[in-house]
């Protein structure tokens, strides 16, 4: 399987670095080709520009910017996010390869009015990521992020794939031990991936 990684983290020593190391270790370890997208290390650009909304509905030529991203996309049959929760949402630069990737005539298409989704080459999606608070705090914020994939990518992608989240709350007060555990538990879902 075609795996796509969005990683986007900007310090590779961290635990986020270590976790996107042994996704993609894993997963080439299963026999699976992974196309390994470190947002912060190709220096992606998340800022949608004037340009590029003003031609948002224009399909195919909306593309133009981000042709190269968008071929990866369309290649994938499966992707793995992998990115920390910051103020309760995704990093600026991934909610930016969101907003300048997904587009029109790639991940839906307008029907009569109404969004359709386009990216029934993706079969199975997975989101490994970690949050400064605990789980409760990002309960009582409504969770966007996990709302988000859950939601969302769920329905942008082949209808009835399968969609893991898996997520390590509390990182101000984690541990070795929780840490380690989550690491394991990171590793099982990426060998039975």
């Amino acid at each position: 399987m075609n795996v796509l990684v969005l990683y986007a983290h900007p310090v590779e020593s961290s635990f986020n670095g270590r976790l996107h190391q042994l996704i993609v270790e894993r997963l080439t370890a299963r026999g699976h080709t992974v196309d390994d997208c470190d947002l912060y290390a190709e220096d992606f650009d998340p800022r949608l520009t004037r340009a590029e909304r003003l031609a948002y509905h224009d399909v195919p030529d909306n593309v133009g910017c981000v042709g190269a991203y968008v071929e990866r996309v369309r290649r994938a049959d499966a992707l793995v996010l992998s990115y920390p929760v910051w103020n309760y949402g995704f990093p600026a630069i991934l909610k930016g390869y969101f907003d300048r990737v997904f587009l029109p005539g790639v991940s839906f298409k307008m029907v009569n009015g109404k969004s359709r989704p386009m990216l029934h080459n993706v079969v199975k999606v997975a989101a490994v990521t970690t949050y400064g608070g605990s789980r409760l705090r990002a309960v009582i914020m409504g969770d966007p992020p996990r709302m988000i994939i859950n939601r969302m990518l769920r329905a942008t992608v082949k209808p009835g794939a399968p969609v893991k989240y898996l997520a390590h709350y509390d990182m101000n007060r984690s541990t070795d031990r929780k840490r380690t555990a989550f690491m394991a538990k990171v590793k099982a879902a990426m060998d039975a991936f």
